[in-house]
């Protein structure tokens, strides 16, 4: 690439990005980790292991390295301690150091034999939705989504987590009186722990070994 293609491409990408902080486009992001068995007999028996650790969300926030607090309410806005959530529920999220409270709601689960995901979506605040409130809680639009798979392929088993769309929520009646909040939150502190979180949390869904917490539960 010319030094001239280089000087063209950093214009556009710097572009993109104020676009992106006005809320006028939006990113996708994906995180992947992946670990390969000795033979396909492991990859399907761990595979199982994956599963659970993929579903049982509430274990999230107590791995080593993942700072942020992930918590299962279901339909009508109750804290839960299922071990595999089912669509409509909701996750809060906390980001490390912000205290405040980020919504998703399960939109999505598909199982098959060697494939495992749940999308979320950002959503109102579960107790909220039925008493008019229209802000999204979460410092994203609606329309982002993140989906969090596992998949065995042959001796190999993957982790991902797939975020698209992922506009800053700022904009509109939506956004409520977190307009400026939501773009600290989506340019600064999320923009700085998202890779390794979400990377984090993949390597969790494929390690071979237990991790170290487990051994003290």
């Amino acid at each position: 690439m010319s030094l001239k293609d280089t000087f063209r491409k950093v214009k556009e990408e710097v572009k993109k990005e104020v676009k992106v902080l006005k809320g006028e486009e939006t990113k996708n992001k994906i995180h992947s980790q992946e670990h390969e068995y000795p033979n396909e007999a492991t990859a399907i028996k761990e595979y199982e292991k994956s599963k659970q650790k993929l579903f049982d969300i509430n274990l999230w926030s107590h791995l080593e390295g993942i700072n942020s607090t992930f918590e299962l309410y279901d339909q009508r806005g109750r804290k839960t301690d299922a071990i595999k959530p089912e669509v409509g529920y909701f996750i809060k999220i906390i980001l490390p150091g912000s205290g405040i409270e980020n919504w998703v709601q399960l939109t999505d689960i598909h199982v098959e034999e060697n494939l495992a995901e749940f999308t979320v979506h950002p959503s109102e605040k579960p107790d909220e939705r039925n008493d008019g409130e229209k802000v999204i809680k979460h410092f994203f639009i609606k329309e982002a989504s993140s989906t969090f798979r596992v998949e065995r392929r042959g001796k190999k088993l993957i982790g991902y987590e797939i975020g698209l769309n992922e506009g800053i929520n700022n904009q509109g009646e939506e956004a409520g009186d977190r307009a400026l909040l939501n773009t600290l939150t989506a340019e600064g502190g999320w923009a700085g722990v998202q890779a390794l979180q979400w990377n984090k949390l993949v390597y969790y869904f494929v390690h071979p070994e237990e991790a170290r917490w487990l051994d003290n539960k």
